[in-house]
């Protein structure tokens, strides 16, 4: 591994010199066979998840932007959109995409025409057709059945409104809500300045059911392209004509703008977002205020274009491009921009800081380390280090590392130590100078083996005191918190053996020895939960969760969710892949695990009818993930269960679930099985319709299935092209690979180290109809292994 580790250097070398003499443009001149997307944003269709399950939205934003400027037809649900819903309540700021609970949808804004009675923004809901929404990356309009038609667009830290009036209408207004968003409000502020702006704040906080948590606050800063001819605020059920400034009481806060109708029919706003202060929103509304509306909107297009062209597909049908650009799209959005344009954040010790390069927020690391995060880092290595450098930053601010920030709060949601191998990807991949790796190095050591102090605000891997000592998270239940590590101690054993084993080989290249060693040595920590008296389906030993004293905790009936976070001991139990050998050996051999592997996919009915068994035979609902013994490809913790056949005699049924699991993911409202969760499910599909997936994270080593295009074409940026060829690749049949080759010559491995596939140029794959023996006993190592 510590050679492997220098190459990387070596490659990037190598990749920034040929950047150099990369072809630009889209299209090659002597393109052959079926042609890329013209404009892939024409692929995309940001409804798709818009419902209970992916809990998406479908309004502008720019990649990994600040600002998500869009609908809301429901409150204190999910993203607060559901294609159910006939009726939007007003288009607010801040959204995150499918998270799988009610938070954000901050600073509303509602266009309505007559006079202003009512404080309660619900009382101006408007109904509209999905008929008459227009719905594309960077840009979203809607016209409401009473003839308003709203435009929305963005840039990095601003939102652009665009508000056409009907002819007779009467008074043209604009309420601005404050004081209630998807989720507790706990404060807010607005203010009406001279004749053209509104400013203000809010502070919000509820996430996943929580209560009395003040977790982040937003300013805003809104600049109206014509003058009000009146205005007014509210406070709770209170409205103040001429009014200007007002806070909020109870619930609400908000303020009205009406415009006269004799100025025109259309109405601009520019508003500017900032995590630090007002100041902080107006100077990103000056610096990025675009030209019009139209130059807004089509920087956001263009914007999107070349985000969509670093991994361009062709080949397949329009749905098989479509659901794939798609889910592209939702795996960019997020981290999100969390800085102003000086680079001026909000620490999470409350403070206002500067970085040095752009400052990330939103980090729902438990499920994106298992797949965005290393979409990311492929195709924006720049962004990458800059939020490895961000989390960095939140550790040197707040004193301990997040598992799942909100904003410049730590929420404690979820279990494990993801925050460990997203950082380890990151740095085995090269992209961090050495001083940024040794500090990271050191915030992660201390997560690995001590406890915060006061757990009120970061509870870190609360497992600690009990896994250090014995190789396993103790249980406890603790009343009263729904997340903890100790509560959820069998899931968390396996979750922090990866972990620990992935930091290992950040410690080994950085020169650590004796701490290499002392990871090293937990990488099969997951032995400790091994339970071989514990049958299921004619299948004997699997993890059971144990007390600090070794005794097994509760039932041990591995079909049961019990201490597993969200799935159960069938799910989880492939979470060992940093040794995939010695978790066989537990099973009874590889043979006898594939025998499993092929009882949890239901491989005979996978390879007769491959969308039965995803849909009749996997865990099919969302949130279906307690008391299931099946693949459960809606959640994250077996993810990358598919990729565990690299290690037995017949890789090749990899291909065919990744085919099976195709299938639920569609291109219209409902093509997202599980919660979305900031990009993890979507990219999860990118992987796994392109070829290549990390099915160990930390290793920087992508195994390579069939892919489901006929060319797949990567451009990392400042990167060079990277090609992937399957001729006759059908997304639609079974298909095997027979064999690979590169620009290097014949591949004979299973897999491509991270500077193999930046150096690779053209990687051909041939495809059979038939199961092949190719890539047996060629799989990638285990993570530790030098």
């Amino acid at each position: 591994m510590r050679a492997l580790r220098r190459a990387f250097t070596a490659a990037l070398i190598v990749t920034t010199v040929a950047a150099a003499s990369a072809v630009p443009g889209v299209a090659n001149a002597k393109e052959r066979g079926p042609k890329f997307a013209a404009d892939p944003t024409t692929l995309v269709d940001t409804s798709i998840g818009n419902n209970g399950d992916g809990t998406t939205f479908p309004g502008a934003a720019t990649p990994f932007g600040m600002v998500q400027l869009s609908p809301d037809t429901q409150l204190n649900k999910y993203a607060s959109y559901d294609y159910a819903q006939d009726t939007v309540l007003g288009f607010s700021h801040t959204h995150l995409s499918g998270v799988g609970c009610q938070t954000m949808g901050n600073i509303r804004f509602m266009p309505t025409t007559g006079a202003v009675t009512s404080s309660d923004p619900a009382q101006y809901g408007a109904r509209f057709s999905h008929a008459n929404e227009t719905r594309t990356p960077g840009y979203y309009g809607v016209e409401f059945d009473n003839g308003i038609r709203t435009e929305l667009s963005a840039t990095q830290r601003t939102g652009q409104h665009r508000y056409t009036y009907p002819g007779g209408s009467g008074a043209q207004n604009v309420l601005i809500e404050a004081g209630e968003s998807n989720g507790s409000t706990y404060a807010g502020d607005v203010e009406v300045v001279g004749n053209d702006t509104v400013e203000g704040w809010v502070q919000g906080g509820n996430f996943c059911g929580e209560t009395g948590k003040e977790r982040y606050r937003v300013f805003f800063s809104a600049k109206f392209d014509r003058a009000f001819s009146t205005f007014g605020t509210w406070s709770d059920g209170s409205l103040a004509p001429d009014r200007r400034e007002a806070s909020r009481g109870s619930k609400r806060v908000g303020a009205w703008l009406t415009f006269d109708p004799a100025g025109g029919e259309r109405v601009g706003a520019s508003v500017g977002l900032s995590y630090t202060s007002v100041d902080g929103a107006r100077l990103n509304r000056r610096a990025e205020q675009p030209k019009s509306f139209d130059k807004a909107r089509s920087g956001a297009h263009d914007a999107w274009r070349d985000e969509l062209n670093r991994m361009r597909v062709a080949g397949g049908t329009t749905a098989d491009q479509r659901t794939y650009y798609s889910a592209l799209y939702h795996s960019l959005l997020h981290p999100s921009i969390g800085s102003d344009v000086d680079n001026r954040y909000r620490g999470f010790d409350d403070e206002v800081h500067r970085a040095d390069s752009t400052y990330y927020q939103m980090f729902s690391l438990w499920d994106t380390y298992r797949s965005q995060n290393q979409l990311v880092a492929l195709l924006n290595p720049d962004k990458a280090a800059d939020m490895a450098k961000s989390v960095l930053h939140v550790y040197e601010d707040g004193g301990w590392l997040p598992r799942w920030g909100l904003g410049n709060s730590e929420t404690n949601v979820m279990s494990g130590d993801p925050v460990t191998p997203w950082i380890v990807d990151i740095h085995n991949r090269g992209l961090l100078d050495d001083r940024t790796s040794r500090r990271l190095f050191a915030a992660l050591w201390k997560n690995a083996n001590d406890v915060p102090a006061d757990q009120s605000t970061f509870r870190g891997r609360d497992g600690n005191p009990t896994y250090v000592e014995n190789g396993w998270v103790g249980y406890q239940d603790l009343p009263g918190y729904k997340f903890g590590d100790s509560r959820q101690a069998g899931s968390a054993t396996l979750e922090y053996a990866l972990g620990d084993c992935a930091l290992s080989t950040m410690a080994d290249g950085l020169g650590y020895e004796d701490k290499a060693a002392t990871l090293a040595s937990r990488c099969d920590n997951f032995t400790e939960l091994w339970d071989p008296d514990v049958t299921s389906r004619g299948f004997s030993g699997f993890p059971v969760t144990r007390n600090a004293d070794g005794t097994v905790a509760g039932d041990p009936d591995p079909t049961r969710s019990g201490a597993f976070h969200e799935g159960t001991a069938w799910q989880y139990q492939w979470l060992a892949q940093q040794d995939p050998q010695t978790l066989f050996g537990l099973m009874g051999g590889a043979a006898a695990a594939e025998q499993r592997l092929d009882t949890f996919f239901d491989m005979p009915t996978v390879l007769t009818d491959p969308a039965k068994a995803a849909s009749q035979s996997w865990v099919t609902g969302a949130y279906d993930y307690h008391n299931n013994f099946a693949f459960n490809p809606n959640n994250e913790p077996d993810f990358h269960a598919p990729w565990m056949y690299a290690w037995t005699g017949s890789p090749w049924k990899t291909s065919a679930v990744l085919r099976a699991m195709r299938t639920l993911f569609t291109d219209d409202v409902y093509g997202m099985p599980g919660n979305d969760d900031l990009g993890a499910t979507s990219s999860l599909l990118v992987f796994a319709m392109a070829g290549v997936f990390e099915a160990q994270p930390g290793s920087a080593a992508y195994i390579v299935t069939a892919p489901m295009f006929e060319k797949v074409e990567i451009r990392p940026e400042h990167g060079r092209r990277i090609g992937i060829e399957a001729p006759g690749a059908d997304a639609s049949k079974l298909q095997y690979v027979s064999s690979v080759r590169t620009d290097r010559g014949k591949a004979h491995k299973s897999w491509l180290s991270h500077e193999d596939l930046l150096r690779s140029g053209t990687i051909e794959v041939k495809l059979s109809d038939r199961p092949t023996k190719w890539g047996v006993g060629a799989a990638p190592p285990a993570v530790s292994q030098d």
